[in-house]
């Protein structure tokens, strides 16, 4: 790949750990609830049923929606959806059932998703081309009385977090592309926390090392690894995935960590290393390494706490003797995601910086 071809195609990532085995450990309280199509939409409108800022986007074509339509107009059985009920506001999250429920949102205001107007299409003759001012007052009266399934999950322990619902989300939303664990998260754990990671994810330095944005949000998730690993190291198990779900979930609205300690702890690191590296950082081979990325940023974030660096050279120095040595290499590329391999490489990064002025 050349440089041009660099500056527009998304950096791969070496990461072992996005394939791990989540255990199962919740206990969830769930219960079901019929609602009245009529009610669903209005729910919808009011933001007390919700689609958080990222998922999946809209993907039905005017036809897969009209036979949705019909088939609540013709009385027939259609699939239930999830939701997941906040403890704090009684809001029910959307887990699965999307694009159903976005459906009839669409066609109760009469407009569908593209801007046109939502007019039923290859479906009965009888409803081809109706709208919703132009049903028949019967047929009106039977949408708005159909009954649309739904099951609504609460996690009861842990408590302090919301992450079996992202394991949830990952079983019963499998679209045509199955969606990323960032992106999962995104759409569960949305919140100011959220919002500061898509925010420092602009920082220009840390664009310069990773290079354009990753749609499938896995420099994101790169952010999160090191406030994680930065913040919590010591009480790091894998799997990887559990770990960050878990971090992210506690701190969602900020519980652990301020807003202005995070962006200076970030900022400040990727900062150095990037005037110092440039596009050298966090690549021991050709790819960007999400293990060696996160053993470089905590290492140098501890020597940095209090201490404003000046020595650019003396730490790129200490940086490629790092990445050539042995010990480091190894945990940066097989089994990385093992507590031994992600104690070993912050270990060596943090003594290989220590001396830094």
């Amino acid at each position: 790949m050349t440089m041009e071809q660099d500056k527009y195609e998304e950096v791969p990532v070496f990461d072992e750990s996005t394939d791990e085995i989540v255990p199962y450990k919740y206990s969830i309280t769930s219960y079901g609830a019929d609602y009245p199509v009529d009610s669903l939409v209005s729910r919808l409108d009011r933001d007390v049923i919700f689609i958080p800022t990222f998922q999946r986007s809209y993907v039905w074509s005017i036809n897969q929606a009209s036979r949705f339509i019909e088939s609540l107009l013709l009385g027939l059985p259609v699939p239930g959806v999830f939701f997941s009920k906040e403890s704090d506001t009684g809001k029910l999250l959307i887990i699965d059932g999307q694009q159903r429920l976005k459906t009839l949102q669409y066609f109760y205001r009469g407009i569908f998703h593209n801007g046109r107007e939502f007019t039923l299409q290859h479906v009965q003759e009888r409803f081809e081309g109706k709208t919703i001012r132009t049903l028949e007052e019967s047929d009106r009266n039977t949408l708005d009385d159909s009954i649309i399934h739904a099951t609504i999950v609460k996690q009861d322990e842990p408590s302090d977090d919301e992450s079996s619902i992202y394991h949830i989300f990952e079983r019963l939303n499998t679209g045509g592309t199955q969606l990323q664990p960032q992106e999962i998260r995104a759409c569960i754990f949305y919140g100011p926390f959220n919002e500061l990671l898509a925010e420092l994810n602009s920082t220009p330095l840390w664009r310069n090392i990773y290079g354009p944005p990753s749609k499938r949000l896995k420099d994101q998730e790169l952010i999160l690894r090191f406030f994680a690993l930065f913040y919590n190291l010591d009480n790091y198990e894998r799997p990887m995935k559990e770990f960050l779900n878990d971090y992210m979930g506690k701190n969602k609205k900020f519980a652990l960590q301020s807003k202005k300690e995070l962006q200076n702890l970030f900022v400040t690191t990727i900062n150095f290393i990037s005037e110092s590296l440039g596009r050298e950082a966090f690549r021991p081979e050709r790819t960007l390494n999400a293990a060696a990325y996160d053993g470089i940023m905590v290492g140098l974030a501890r020597k940095m706490i209090g201490v404003t660096l000046n020595d650019k050279e003396t730490f790129k120095t200490k940086y490629r003797e790092l990445i050539a040595n042995q010990d480091f290499f190894n945990a940066c590329k097989t089994a990385t995601s093992d507590e031994s391999n992600v104690i070993s490489r912050i270990d060596l990064a943090t003594k290989a910086f220590s001396e830094l002025t």
